[in-house]
């Protein structure tokens, strides 16, 4: 019997990489590796990379760096890069970047056992073919690192809405869907282990689309059969484009009760001349129905969002557009970003990226502080309101604390008492900060 080599999974960038990874652990599972937390001990490290932001690259090429000291000790260590940056710089990654073995697109991971067949041969080996019809449906992913009370599940992959800004439909190829069936199966056996909470993933789940001979699923029937798995499931989902998130969709958001009423919905900008230049296909006023749709038939629901500011010819007006924006809306929370060109894209090939950086820095901070702002007034409205709270684990500022996530996706902590892991708990709000709600346990 073969000895089982060591795979470490190094994992950079949004839900869908993580997910990624854990389709990666499956798949070399079956090919005589076993997973380890201690990159020391690694026969094999993967690093599954982001392309979305400059930023993420570079953390990526520094890390990568950083792996030469493992290779000294261990010559015979090999390193992989796989994922959006893997598909998008594969040569330069290749020749510029010595301690990089192989290289797989998000397409690509059925063939990893050959590819590292190839390189214990001393070749170098890369693939990063994009697929039409891939969706790695028939893998169960491994569970890698989580709390063992939520989970995420692919529900497609790809992406063809081409925002002039993103790589992702260059490095994840077209939009293809997973079978229901293969969906709802997951979803019913990561119950039966004991996961409470699953979040369905996608560029744009809004856009999932199945169907057979017998019938059409669309993402609001999907959403639908996962949650009439259990009632004790919570479904969550990320992310909506505000382009196609319909009415259909937020009924039966309001219908059950164990899909969460929380939307990230992202804007990028409330200028709607910015909004025309990155391609989103809708103006300041659509988006605004959107929200407002959201409220009058989900009101409970809490809205994130995404934010970049700084993008290609961008004035102060479209700045205080997003600002005045953001105050109309009262996100709960936001991702925000100063905007970075992306070889390759329309941007970077129409566009000049004009906007000064100490600009972009000054109208970056303008919008987080605002949101520091909107997310504490929001959590103030909750002190003495009474949620459902799934605990996800020990708090991490304190060992008598737990901590968990209401529907509205907000943060509690309460003290520990004699609940566990994976409990639905009653607990009432007495206090809050920014970033989280503080509450007792109620009885």
């Amino acid at each position: 019997m073969h000895t089982k080599k060591k795979l470490y999974i190094e994992t950079y960038g949004c839900q869908m990489n993580f997910s990624d990874s854990e389709i990666v652990a499956s798949i070399l599972s079956e090919h005589n590796f076993v997973l380890t937390k201690n990159i020391s001990d690694a026969d094999v490290i993967l690093i599954n990379t982001c392309s979305v932001r400059d930023h993420a690259e570079q953390r990526v090429r520094k890390r990568l760096q950083e792996y030469n000291s493992y290779k000294k000790k261990n010559p015979g260590l090999k390193i992989g890069v796989i994922g959006c940056m893997a598909e998008r710089l594969k040569n330069k990654l290749l020749e510029q970047e010595k301690t990089v073995d192989l290289i797989a697109g998000p397409d690509a991971y059925r063939d990893l056992p050959n590819l590292l067949t190839t390189v214990e041969g001393g070749q170098k080996a890369a693939n990063v073919q994009l697929s039409f019809d891939e969706t790695y449906s028939d893998i169960s992913p491994v569970r890698l690192g989580g709390n063992g009370v939520s989970a995420f599940i692919s529900i497609m992959r790809g992406c063809e809405n081409f925002c002039s800004y993103c790589v992702v439909p260059f490095t994840r190829g077209k939009e293809r869907s997973r079978n229901p069936e293969s969906i709802i199966n997951e979803a019913g056996n990561l119950f039966k282990m004991g996961y409470r909470e699953i979040t369905l993933l996608g560029q744009n789940v809004n856009s999932y689309s199945w169907e057979n001979e017998k019938e059409k699923i669309n993402f609001a029937r999907l959403i639908e059969r996962v949650a009439l798995i259990n009632p004790i499931l919570r479904v969550r989902f990320t992310t909506s484009h505000p382009k196609d998130i319909s009415d259909e969709l937020l009924y039966m958001i309001a219908k059950y009760n164990n899909i969460c009423k929380a939307i990230h919905l992202a804007v990028q900008s409330g200028s709607t001349r910015i909004l025309d230049l990155m391609n989103r296909k809708y103006t300041r006023e659509w988006y605004m129905d959107r929200i407002k749709a959201i409220k009058k038939i989900i009101p409970d629901c809490a809205v994130s969002t995404d934010i970049i500011t700084g993008f290609c010819t961008e004035t102060e007006e479209d700045h205080n557009q997003t600002i005045s924006l953001m105050k109309w809306v009262a996100y709960e929370y936001a991702f925000m970003f100063k905007y970075s060109v992306r070889p390759g894209t329309t941007a970077e090939k129409k566009y000049n990226d004009d906007v000064p950086e100490e600009i972009k820095g000054k109208r970056l901070r303008e919008i987080i502080e605002l949101q520091q702002k909107l997310s504490y007034n929001s959590n103030l409205k909750n002190i003495n309101e009474i949620y459902s709270v799934l605990v996800e684990g020990v708090s991490k500022r304190s060992d008598k604390h737990l901590s968990g996530r209401n529907t509205q996706n907000k943060v509690v902590v309460f003290p520990k008492k004699n609940y566990n892991k994976g409990d639905y708990v009653n607990v009432k709000i007495i206090d809050c900060t920014t970033a989280t709600l503080i509450g007792e346990a109620i009885e």
